[in-house]
């Protein structure tokens, strides 16, 4: 494939990408976010219109079903199966997740059960046996809590459920004693916090910090990429915080107000926050206190949900969710369609390391 092709491929993509995720995407804030030029960007839209992926509006773009009628597109496959899928939470970062998986479905005449639960066991087993018991779902899609004692038995008991389950953003051991090993889709974490501390190094940072978000699944998988990139760049990892200092967290000012005191005494230049709500309350809070943000302290957020938003923009490892949702049920229609033909698959996901003002140094005036 020609070099040009190729990437004006991957820029549509990540424009479908932006416009998935907002609803609407105006040309402006597209080209500064695909370091293009506007007009770039208006064939980009012209020319994803035509294939009936977008409507065109003034000044920018909206998803087909947002305006107007409905264009003229390939009728969708009749529905050949109905997929349960159960996640953690609504609202903060699993609706990406939940659209791409939607998107691939419509794509693939494949209709999708939502349930939502909240990060206890016990309502993600209330919610699961709810799909089994209707009797209508040919498959799960699932992210239950594998945090604490009872992880064997809920890996356990869904290995042994009655019909094919996929972990999504979640994953057991190399081998389970269960009817059938698990299959599960999810965003490569590790990578991506390697990702950040090698951005970070190469403008000259090193002395680095990682704040950790409490019981969150993925602080395993960062700390992980932690380890290997100070290692591997000769870096010290002793600065790892587990806090968690969003606006909302009990005395969060108190323990930003020591986080920055820890860098200032280790000379650490730099922080890498999980995730966005706590790294935008280290930002305002470093504001208030005359720390210039990328000159006095560089920051990188890990879950680009709303980094955007922070003054500066936060530089950020976004998690290739939409993906996530999307191969989770290309899987599960494979291993519904193909049965024990098809050998298990487990799935690592790149993130994506989108650069802002607040690591990389102002240039001089």
């Amino acid at each position: 494939m020609p070099r040009d092709r190729m990437f004006n491929l991957q820029r549509r993509e990540r424009l479908m990408e932006e416009l998935r995720r907002h609803g609407a995407v105006r040309v402006k804030e597209l080209a500064q976010t695909l370091g293009v030029s506007e007009l770039t960007v208006r064939r980009d839209i012209t020319a994803l219109a035509e294939e009936n992926l977008l409507t065109k509006v003034h000044g920018g773009a909206t998803l087909p079903t947002q305006l107007g009628p409905e264009p003229r597109r390939q009728r969708p496959a009749p529905t050949r199966f109905t997929i349960g899928m159960v996640v953690p939470s609504l609202d903060y970062y699993w609706p990406s997740i939940v659209t791409g998986a939607r998107t691939a479905a419509a794509s693939l005449g494949v209709h999708i059960q939502l349930r939502g639960s909240s990060y206890d066991p016990e309502e993600d087993r209330r919610q699961i046996s709810r799909l089994i018991e209707s009797q209508q779902v040919q498959g799960l899609l699932l992210a239950p809590s594998l945090e604490g004692d009872g992880v064997d038995e809920m890996i356990g008991w869904i290995g042994n459920l009655p019909v094919p389950t996929i972990l999504v953003e979640r994953q057991t051991p190399r081998w389970t004693p269960t009817l059938r090993q698990l299959e599960w889709v999810r965003s490569d974490h590790s990578l991506g916090l390697e990702m950040a501390v090698r951005h970070l190094h190469q403008h000259g940072h090193r002395r680095i910090g990682l704040v950790l978000s409490k019981g969150s699944p993925t602080s395993a998988h960062l700390a992980r990429g932690w380890a290997l990139a100070c290692a591997d760049l000769g870096l010290p990892d002793d600065m790892v915080i587990r806090e968690a200092v969003a606006l909302d967290a009990p005395g969060h000012r108190e323990i930003i107000d020591n986080i920055l005191r820890r860098c200032r005494q280790s000379r650490t230049t730099a922080l890498i926050v999980h995730g966005d709500p706590d790294a935008m309350s280290i930002a305002q809070y470093c504001a208030e206190q005359q720390v210039s943000i990328p000159d006095d302290l560089a920051l990188v957020s890990y879950d680009d949900e709303v980094a955007h938003l922070a003054e500066p923009a936060l530089t950020a490892v976004r998690p290739p969710k939409s993906q996530v949702g999307r191969v989770a049920v290309e899987l599960m229609v494979g291993r519904l369609l193909e049965g024990r033909r098809r050998s298990s698959q487990r799935v690592l996901i790149t993130p994506e390391l989108v650069i802002r003002e607040s690591s990389t140094p102002r240039p001089f005036r």
